[in-house]
């Protein structure tokens, strides 16, 4: 691994957006994820950086005793590198030192490689939300992952 996790930072939000827009069919806009940023208490976004150039980020949401996992987008080009495995580990790590054991996320049922990499993760499908992306009409899985120490083998951990 050449990158770093750390957390988001404002500075960051024009290279997450660039990311959002190559990577998503209806992508967040500026101020919604700013709005998210902004949200400390109940959310926490992270960047892996490489030589100053921001490769992916995550941004996770938590509920009462849940994580629900609202975003994660890795460049094209930094694709199969492990970017959004290291991202996905490290939230995990920060979410059961909170005492939070579960997850959930709603993913597109096209996004086939986005689904083998939650399912390494311990998410199972649990159901599936019709119409849920408003531009493409395109349904969603929802998947939960009720333990989240499935995957606790070995993940970076972000100093608070």
């Amino acid at each position: 691994m050449t990158w770093e996790i750390r957390r988001a930072e404002r500075r960051d939000a024009r290279e997450i957006m660039v990311i959002e827009r190559e990577r998503f069919p209806e992508p967040w806009s500026l101020g919604m994820l700013l709005d998210e940023m902004g949200n400390a208490a109940t959310r926490r976004y992270t960047v892996a950086i490489e030589a100053g150039r921001l490769l992916g980020y995550l941004g996770v949401m938590y509920v009462i005793d849940e994580l629900h996992v609202n975003t994660l987008g890795v460049r094209a080009d930094a694709e199969g590198r492990g970017v959004a495995t290291a991202l996905l580990d490290e939230a995990f790590g920060v979410a059961r030192e909170r005492g939070i054991e579960r997850a959930t996320l709603e993913v597109a049922v096209s996004n086939e490689r986005a689904q083998r990499l939650y399912y390494r993760h311990g998410f199972r499908p649990v159901g599936v939300r019709k119409n849920y992306y408003e531009k493409t009409h395109e349904d969603a899985l929802v998947l939960w992952n009720d333990d989240l120490a499935e995957r606790a083998a070995g993940g970076p951990t972000l100093a608070e």
